[in-house]
């Protein structure tokens, strides 16, 4: 008989002297946590829908906009994600593996939308504030007026419009989330900024924002 070998960690719950389980914490680093996701470790789905909602309702917001669908989109995005994560390459990119799916999320329902005149009924309080440091009506104004315009353009300019203006994504990470190469992903931005600004001036509340046109 083969004697068992010895294993140098113990990766299910400890006993406790009182003869209770004692849990131990879940792993810090992305990486860590998508394994453990994966072997069906307690706590681990939960905990990884914690640390990376924010990332998520974060671009869902700079793309959508206000939007009375953004957490049923966030929702729908860790579904996918739970369901595909064994086919995940390289368990650190985990936050721009799941940033891809929110954007491509983002656009299906973008797609299928023939009108955006929700955006006209919203009230200014449910207007997202993007971290903005003034909370002004001017400011939420903006916002709307904003998006309204947004609502116009082809979806494709319009996510990576958003992506670099309003999250401030650099232009690389923008090619990768909407997995194109980096020459389309500058052709959607410069499209989406001609428009946008030519549309913007025409607005009495967005004007001010992009200035008049260079002499």
């Amino acid at each position: 008989m083969i004697p068992s070998r010895p294993t140098s960690r113990f990766r299910g719950p400890k006993p406790t002297g009182d003869g209770q389980l004692l849990r131990l914490p879940l792993p810090e680093s992305d990486a860590a946590l998508v394994l453990a996701v994966r072997t069906g470790r307690e706590g681990a789905h939960e905990e990884l829908v914690r640390r990376c909602t924010p990332d998520v309702e974060r671009i869902l917001q700079r793309v959508l906009g206000p939007d009375a669908e953004l957490e049923d989109v966030a929702h729908d995005v860790f579904v996918a994600a739970f369901k595909a994560i064994d086919h995940l390459r390289d368990p650190q990119a985990l936050r721009s593996w799941l940033v891809g799916i929110a954007i491509r999320k983002a656009r299906k329902l973008i797609a299928r939308r023939k009108r955006w005149s929700f955006i006209r009924s919203m009230a200014p309080s449910e207007l997202p504030e993007l971290d903005h440091t003034t909370n002004s009506a001017e400011f939420t104004d903006a916002l709307s007026c904003t998006y309204r315009i947004l609502g116009t353009l082809p979806v494709d300019d319009r996510i990576a419009f958003a992506l670099r203006h309003i999250d401030g994504m650099d232009l690389t990470a923008v090619a990768s989330s909407t997995d194109v190469s980096l020459a389309t992903a500058k052709r959607r931005i410069a499209r989406a900024q001609k428009l946008f600004v030519e549309l913007a001036r025409q607005n009495e509340v967005l004007a001010p924002w992009v200035g008049k046109d260079e002499p």
